[in-house]
């Protein structure tokens, strides 16, 4: 049972003239005793009339998935089966992330028929966001009191990653049409496939000289060779907890899913196969042996529940997990933050493992405030600002270096920028005949 607000305004109002009247007729306090007995039988009288929240039956129709900051429409339906109309307030019990434009609505449903109540949900954060219980209040006649009862009623959406960096990917696809158009003109080296036989011309490497086919022709004939297609790109995402740290008010992680999504959509469109590895000391997802559309929709439903933990990278573990992915050589994208020496010493001992049997390319968000922080020196906390900035550039320096001679290719950039970086380091190690 609950009170309501007209309730007490009734006491309220009641008391004064209840009592100035009882103090007429000396009899006060047997005044306020009987106004009070009246209402209490009042309350009674409204919570008997009162429909039962309990006669309801719920059903739920919302969609299963939609995309971080999309908006939908969540709808529970209310069926009263029992003999009285129901006047009530309807709580719907989403958890706050899930974005409701209002958790309260009034309703008004008579005997055996059904209403609906219908919800705007705006998502803030990734993952499943849940609903699993419904509240009723009841309310009778005279609107004094209620009837509750909370029902079970569970519902689910899940959110996805938004991709919003496929706004980057038409540009993209027609420098990869280019390269493709550019690429006609054979080239000769590792990785590379058969074409096509054509006619030696001066400067040609002697090498290249197709004997059996001469032997056919009256003139010397050459192969010609052309990139090879159907590589692979083995994406790892780091989901320790260096990547939960907030960069322009995006976590790291998200960043490094964006890069993903828009790398998957480019290699894919190119040819060649995707998998997806993300892990810190377990295995927090993994998408194999998928391609086209169905490659990017398993991607995103399995990104969407990852949060980071707040534990170590295992970086042993990597090249490990590589083999079972593949052992032919391949593109290793390894998403990550390389902000420091001290954390990132793992991560360089482990890369001379990849880069003997594949090219691996290290992707790291770069925060815009320490690029800015350095050029600010105005006053005492700005140099002091303005120090810390630099020694962090530096680390970032050292780290990158090291990666570097070590045989890797380096990629940082803030949120916005690093998705199409990674993305354009792709297009040029396709260009360069190294993929």
């Amino acid at each position: 049972m609950t009170l309501s607000g007209r309730l007490v305004a009734l006491i309220a109002f009641g008391v004064v003239p209840v009592v100035l009247i009882g103090e007429l007729y000396d009899r006060a306090l047997e005044a306020l005793l009987a106004w009070i007995a009246l209402v209490v039988l009042l309350v009674v009288i409204d919570l008997v009339a009162a429909a039962s929240p309990r006669r309801l039956a719920l059903d739920r129709a919302l969609p299963a998935r939609v995309r971080l900051g999309e908006t939908v429409q969540s709808s529970l339906y209310l069926t009263n089966t029992g003999r009285r109309m129901l006047r009530g307030v309807v709580r719907d019990a989403w958890q706050p992330s899930a974005g409701a434009s209002t958790t309260r609505s009034s309703v008004q449903i008579p005997a055996g028929e059904r209403r609906m109540v219908s919800l705007t949900l705006t998502p803030f954060r990734r993952g499943e966001r849940r609903t699993e219980r419904v509240t009723v209040r009841s309310f009778g006649p005279l609107g004094l009191a209620a009837r509750q009862a909370t029902l079970r009623s569970a519902g689910r959406i899940r959110v996805l990653p938004p991709f919003n960096s496929r706004k980057h990917l038409p540009s993209r696809l027609a420098r990869l049409r280019e390269l493709d158009g550019r690429t006609s003109v054979m080239i000769r080296g590792q990785g590379t496939e058969f074409d096509s036989l054509r006619e030696y011309v001066r400067g040609d490497d002697v090498r290249s000289i197709d004997w059996r086919a001469t032997a056919r022709h009256s003139d010397v004939m050459v192969r010609t060779w052309r990139p090879e297609r159907d590589r692979r790109v083995v994406i790892v995402i780091d989901t320790g907890r260096t990547q939960a740290a907030r960069i322009d008010d995006e976590p790291r992680i998200d960043t490094a899913f964006e890069s993903a999504l828009l790398l998957a959509a480019l290699a894919t469109r190119a040819g060649d196969r995707v998998d997806l590895i993300m892990y810190d000391r377990r295995l927090r997802g993994r998408v194999h042996g998928a391609s086209g559309p169905e490659l990017l929709s398993r991607m995103v439903d399995a990104m969407a529940p990852v949060e980071p933990d707040l534990i170590e990278m295992d970086w042993a573990a990597v090249p490990g997990l590589v083999r079972q992915v593949t052992t032919q050589r391949s593109l290793v994208v390894l998403a990550t933050a390389i902000d420091a020496p001290g954390i990132s010493r793992e991560l360089m001992a482990i890369v001379p493992l990849l880069t003997r049997n594949h090219t691996v390319l290290v992707s790291s968000v770069t925060d815009p405030d320490v690029l800015a922080g350095v050029l600010q020196r105005g006053d005492r906390d700005e140099v002091y600002r303005a120090a810390a900035a630099e020694r962090a550039l530096l680390d970032v320096a050292r780290v990158t270096t090291v990666l570097k001679r070590y045989g890797a290719d380096v990629v940082t950039g803030s949120p916005a920028d690093l998705p199409p970086a990674v993305a354009d380091r792709y297009l040029a190690l396709k260009a360069a005949g190294r993929l």
